[in-house]
């Protein structure tokens, strides 16, 4: 039986892929902060393959969480970071940028360092397979968006964060494949309902492409083609032109 870890299953992709992982036969381990969704999750599946765990990434007691799934699980195949906030900010409080970073980014590296020394002093991994680490980023990472400072530069940071610490598992001989997922606009409570947005995807067909990366293991995957082309054509528009431009419209 396969095993994952997903860390930001109480809404979006995180919990739709739950779902289907535990469909699929895996045994799955959902976090996240409000207990009454992860709840909501054990009631929709019904299965002993599930353990759900609060857990706030912000927190630095958020790896003794994981000690104790790891403690349950033993190795596990997959850990997905799904945990990420962003919100319009035309206030500009603080404190919702600070609490941005501290959950896109802070509770991110806190999660995969851990993750990673576990991997690097587990025999499982070294004799066996490598773990694979996805990371839930976005095309918002690839270039500024005024419309959320914040979040595309927790983004960014996301992106060149694991492509720095591929290059450190190569190093450090840690067994570990790192994917960083990008996805468009997708139907999740991260966006405003009452505004329009682009080539916006379903939940469904976002864990379709999750599926695809969990089979492949990328080290980067779009979704999807039309976003790839999207991004290729973002990187030709000059810096003056680009801050000019509003991607969703207030």
């Amino acid at each position: 039986m396969k095993k994952a870890i997903i860390i930001g299953a109480t809404s979006g992709i995180g919990y739709e892929l739950a779902k289907t992982l535990l469909a699929e036969g895996w045994q799955v381990a959902a976090c996240g902060r409000r207990l009454e969704r992860l709840q909501n999750l054990q009631n929709e599946c019904a299965t002993s393959s599930l353990h759900i765990a609060t857990m706030d990434v912000r927190d630095s007691a958020a790896t003794q969480v994981l000690d104790s799934l790891l403690a349950k699980m033993g190795s596990v195949d997959l850990l997905l970071y799904a945990s990420g906030i962003g919100k319009q900010n035309p206030q500009l409080d603080e404190e919702i940028e600070l609490n941005t970073i501290a959950t896109n980014n802070i509770g991110m590296v806190r999660v995969l360092c851990h993750f990673l020394n576990y991997v690097k002093t587990s025999p499982e991994y070294h004799a066996k397979r490598k773990a694979h680490v996805a990371v839930i980023t976005s095309v918002a990472g690839t270039a500024g968006m005024g419309s959320a400072p914040a979040y595309s530069a927790s983004k960014r940071m996301q992106m060149t964060y694991l492509s720095a610490m591929r290059q450190f598992c190569c190093m450090e001989k840690i067994p570990a494949l790192l994917s960083d997922v990008r996805p468009g606009f997708v139907e999740t409570d991260i966006l405003n309902p009452n505004k329009h947005y682009p080539m916006l995807m379903s939940r469904e067909t976002a864990v379709k492409h999750m599926l695809r990366v969990i089979r492949r293991r990328p080290r980067v995957y779009t979704f999807d083609w039309r976003f790839r082309c999207l991004v290729a054509f973002w990187k030709l528009i000059p810096t003056f032109l680009w801050e000019r431009i509003s991607i969703v419209k207030n």
